[in-house]
């Protein structure tokens, strides 16, 4: 038994696929059937039912394959103690983020991460909420970076920040003319909105405790996919939409003047690093969560969670 043939089951069970599972370690699927059909002929037990797609373990395999994942934490572990001791940090750490953080929190914290940990690598992928929980449940991420509470079962919390939700109001809008708006000023007939699938656009739906706006309709309906697109449409025509804090921090002059803060307590999303329980990679994890807490602007680190919109 060697830590490649456990590595090698552990990607079969997280693709169900020895294919995907072979370019996932880099080898050939030969090599990798190989080794693996190598490791059930030592145990005398079947690891894998081939004869079913997607491939799927045994009974027997499944207590193995959790075993070997736990073998591979630790050994992952003991580098990470011994990089520790010898004071270096090194290695390579996969983190999906949500489209709504990434362009305004990865400009504040990946420069200044990148200079100080030079041989530390950072993969970086866009995704839904769902899709990071997925990919940390597979292995295929180490860490995300998303808008919690999310109350899932194996996923670890870990706050970062409080980033407060603000309105962006057109001119046109008669809630413009409020110094602090309410959730009840705002009508949800010009309300511009993210698509469905987006963690946002639930928050957003919650805060204003929309129901069906009217009967009638409207003549033109748009759904955004980014937060640009929101703040564009909200400038060009009559209407509000709703922003993270982050968001408003590269604005000029003429742009916060859309800006209107909710009554206090302000309602804020609650930012967290999130892994799985059997998360290894401790100490890389860390030293994010440390950059990005350094990197916030001082407003949204001193943010309470006073009144946070759920998910």
């Amino acid at each position: 038994m060697t830590f490649v043939q456990l590595e090698y089951i552990v990607a079969v069970d997280t693709f169900r696929h020895f294919a995907l599972a072979a370019e996932h370690c880099y080898v050939t699927q030969p090599t990798l059937s190989m080794q693996i059909q190598k490791l059930e002929e030592e145990m005398g037990i079947k690891i894998f039912d081939r004869s079913k797609q997607p491939v799927v373990p045994t009974e027997a395999g499944m207590e193995i394959i959790e075993q070997a994942r736990k073998v591979l934490a630790e050994r992952n572990l003991i580098t990470e103690i011994v990089q520790h001791k010898r004071g270096i940090l090194t290695g390579e750490l996969r983190i999906g983020i949500i489209p709504t953080l990434a362009p305004y929190l990865l400009p504040l914290f990946v420069p200044a991460f990148n200079k100080k940990y030079p041989h530390v690598k950072l993969i970086v992928q866009e995704m839904r909420t769902e899709y990071i929980i997925n990919r940390l449940r597979e292995g295929r991420i180490d860490t995300g970076i998303l808008v919690t509470p999310l109350q899932e079962k194996g996923i670890k919390e870990h706050v970062l920040f409080y980033e407060e939700f603000l309105a962006y109001v057109s001119p046109k809008n008669a809630a413009f003319k409020k110094t602090y708006v309410l959730p009840q000023d705002i009508d949800p007939n010009k309300l511009w909105l993210m698509e469905e699938g987006h963690c946002f656009r639930s928050q957003i739906v919650n805060l204003c405790e929309l129901r069906k706006a009217t009967e009638m309709g409207t003549q033109f309906e748009y759904e955004a996919g980014s937060i640009e697109t929101l703040r564009r449409m909200v400038e060009l025509n009559d209407g509000i939409t709703i922003l993270p804090e982050l968001t408003t921090m590269d604005m000029d002059h003429k742009k916060m003047q859309l800006v209107r803060h909710f009554k206090k307590p302000a309602p804020m999303r609650e930012v967290s690093v999130v892994v799985h329980r059997d998360f290894v990679k401790k100490r890389l994890i860390e030293v994010l969560k440390d950059s990005i807490i350094a990197a916030i602007p001082d407003k949204v680190r001193k943010n309470k969670n006073l009144k946070v919109v759920p998910v």
